[in-house]
This record gives structure tokens, C-alpha cells and sequence, in this order.
């Protein structure tokens, strides 16, 4: 086994050798603990038949650890100072691909069928704090050709990601990403382990898509304009919030009818629903709107 980059010693060596500068715009937090890359390495279930899209790599410390796990990694970097140090960290080894790119304006369904012949990928990723659900949102919404995806993110937002009704994480990010996705919080990652240290806890979180929705609706995008209304005033009941954010032209009392023909109190509030719960609402919404039955 190569020598470790990942421990602190030799992550500074790196970081002082190239005459690298943190990018605060960039979220850039290395990871200096071996045993937490190689914990996440085997949280995402690496196999050596696995292709492995990782993000934002960094120096190359969880590059290294999944290359020596999978059949190939392609690690796409937004930082264009750090492609020759990771030219120089992982130089050998034969089954890395650098890419010089914004994942969110790469090309990842020719990288999946250029690398994989069309089999889902799996991606691996310690993500920036400020990008996390956009990258997120994508990887997800575009249906890409993908397995699992197991990022490294704040723990408030893992937390917010494998919520249940009722509970105060619970949100819309939480009915998005179950929608999708099985999700399961691997673990938590104390902020000693980076460099340089962030000033929260973060965790390791794995989302497991479904082959089909979790649940099906009438309308995918009236589902989704529901659940983000039902959020966007947590204190405000359902109601309201469908009533004042909805722009759905329908009235308060022919909402109220919705809502009680469902079952439900008429104060109830969005952080109660499950996404079942939703996907009734969008239905009888929707035949309301389009007279469709």
C-alpha cells in the first residue's frame, strides 16, 4: 500500500511544498484521517468492479483510498491550482482520471457511459459546505445513470437529509432526497479531522437511489412546488403556506375542503406529512385544477 496522503504531517508537507492557498469560496476542508477515508470508502461499497466519480478532491487523500478499492476513479476538481499537485500525489496510479471541471456544468452522462458502458456509477464525494444540496439536486433530478452516493456533508444537513415527519430536521430537503433515494447516516466526523478545521461537525451520509420513485403522482412538478411551499413558512399551517406561496388560483375555502377530504385537520402544518402524505395532496390538487380523474 502507497504511503498515505492523509495524514496531517504529510498533508501539510503537500500544502507547503506547492505553495497552496485555501479558498474560502471554494469550502475547501481536507481530510487528514486515514481511517475515516477508508471508512467511507467502504460505506459506498466499493468494489474493484466499480467505476467512482469523485468530487472535488482536493490533494488526492480519498482519491488515493478509492483507487486502491475500485476498478477506476474519475475525479473532477473545480480548482485549477490543485490539478498538478494531484498529477504529483496520485502519479502511481494507473485507474485515475483528473478532470479540471464544475461538476455542475460537466457533461457526467458521457463521463458515466465513456467509463462504464452505460452501468450505474457510484459517487463519493467530501463536499462543500455552500454546494452541498445543489450538487445534490442535480446528481438526483437528472436521474443520472447512478447507484449510490456517499458524501461527506455538514451533519446538520445529513441530519436534514434522512429526517422523518415531525421531526425539527425534517424539511423539504428531507422529502427530496427520500423521494429519490434510501438514505442512511454512516457516521459522524468530529472537525479535527480536516485541515484546515471547519467550525461545525459533519457526517457521512449514503443514498441508495431506488430504481422507481419512492411514490407516484399525477405531477411530478406540482408534487415538488407543494412540498417547497408547505416549507417555505415552517410556523404557518399548510393552509396558509399553500394559500400564500402556492399560486395555485384555487381560494382558503376550497383549500380547506382539500385538506379536510384528505383526512386531516385543517391547522395541520407540511412538517407533518409524509411523502405519501404529499403525493394525495398533489393528486387531489391536480384533479382539482385540471378537472382530471
Amino acid at each position: 500500500m502507497t504511503e498515505r496522503i492523509s495524514t496531517p504531517s504529510k498533508t501539510k508537507q503537500i500544502i507547503e511544498e506547492n505553495g497552496f492557498f485555501f479558498k474560502k469560496n471554494f469550502g475547501q476542508n481536507f481530510l487528514i484521517d486515514s481511517n475515516i477515508l477508508e471508512n467511507i470508502a467502504h460505506c459506498a461499497g466499493i468494489t474493484k468492479e466499480d467505476c467512482v466519480l469523485e468530487i472535488g478532491p482536493g490533494i488526492g487523500s480519498l482519491t488515493q483510498v478509492l483507487a486502491e478499492t475500485a476498478r477506476e476513479v474519475v475525479a473532477v476538481e473545480i480548482d485549477s491550482s490543485l490539478i498538478p499537485i494531484l498529477n504529483q500525489t496520485l502519479n502511481g496510479y494507473d485507474n485515475i482520471e483528473i478532470l479540471n471541471q464544475d461538476i455542475l456544468k460537466a457533461d457526467i452522462d458521457a463521463i458515466i457511459e465513456e467509463k462504464n458502458s452505460g452501468k450505474p456509477i457510484k459517487v463519493v464525494a467530501n463536499l462543500p459546505y455552500y454546494i452541498t444540496t445543489p450538487i445534490i439536486m442535480d446528481l438526483l433530478e437528472k436521474e443520472r445513470h447512478i447507484d449510490t452516493i456517499t458524501v461527506m456533508v455538514q451533519k446538520e444537513v445529513a441530519e436534514r437529509m434522512q429526517a422523518s415527519p415531525k421531526e425539527k430536521e425534517y424539511g423539504a430537503l428531507s422529502i427530496a432526497v427520500q423521494y429519490y433515494c434510501d438514505a442512511h447516516l454512516d457516521m459522524i466526523v468530529q472537525p479535527s479531522c480536516f485541515m484546515p478545521r471547519p467550525k461545525v461537525a459533519s457526517a457521512v451520509i449514503t443514498l441508495q437511489v431506488l430504481p422507481e420513485r419512492k411514490v407516484k403522482t399525477k405531477d411530478e412538478a406540482l408534487f415538488f412546488h407543494l412540498v417547497k411551499s408547505a416549507f417555505g413558512q415552517r410556523r404557518k399551517t399548510l393552509l396558509n403556506c399553500l394559500f400564500n406561496l402556492g399560486k395555485l388560483n384555487l381560494s382558503k375555502e376550497e383549500l380547506t375542503s382539500i385538506i379536510v377530504s384528505l383526512g386531516w385537520d385543517e391547522r395541520i402544518r407540511g412538517e407533518a406529512l409524509g411523502i405519501e402524505e404529499f403525493a394525495a395532496l398533489t393528486d387531489v390538487i391536480y384533479q382539482k385544477l385540471y378537472n382530471a380523474f
